[in-house]
């Protein structure tokens, strides 16, 4: 009899368990590519790079990802501003393929061949899956399109028009730091 009762809730523990796991499992195929995208998108802080404002402190949501007004200046290869990032055809990704886009979140490569700034994280994105790299790039469809051209890049020594955050070498100032 102690067999069967200990066999009875052995069975009962392992159902509410299972239950349990089916119960997250479901949820989390519940979530849409897009919910997936805009997650990732989130975690992986775009709008601190890709929207205007969000370095001075007051983010411009109606742009959201519409494009930086704050550069990073790396000696020398230029200055960089987060270029827009919404389906907008003129000023966006809009007339980007997804490989195309998949291409630039993963290698840094643009559809016109120029390497993205290493500020941007392509090194670490190249470790996401297809999956996750599918699901921002459904999600970036997903957004309003914003009309913001983004100034930029400039060369070394180019005049820069751009609030710009300057990364210096090591044992430099903001004195001594090449022009």
């Amino acid at each position: 009899m102690r067999l069967s009762v200990a066999a009875v809730a052995i069975g009962v523990v392992g159902a509410a368990a299972l239950a349990a796991g089916t119960i997250f499992l479901s949820r989390a195929h519940a979530e849409s590519q897009i919910e997936r995208g805009k997650y990732l998108v989130t975690l992986a802080s775009c709008n601190d790079c890709h929207t205007p404002g969000f370095f001075l402190g007051k983010p411009d949501m109606s742009k959201y990802l519409g494009g930086s007004d704050v550069a990073f200046e790396i000696p020398g290869l230029g200055a960089f501003a987060g270029r827009n990032i919404t389906p907008d055809e003129e000023t966006g990704i809009g007339n980007w393929t997804d490989e195309q886009i998949a291409t630039a979140i993963t290698t840094g490569k643009r559809p016109d061949g120029r390497q993205l700034a290493p500020i941007m994280p392509y090194h670490a994105f190249s470790y996401m899956t297809k999956e996750d790299v599918a699901a921002i790039i459904a999600f970036l469809h997903s957004i309003p399109a914003v009309k913001h051209e983004v100034v930029g890049p400039f060369k070394p020594g180019e005049k820069n028009t751009l609030f710009t955050f300057r990364v210096l070498p090591p044992g430099e100032t903001v004195a001594q730091a090449p022009k």
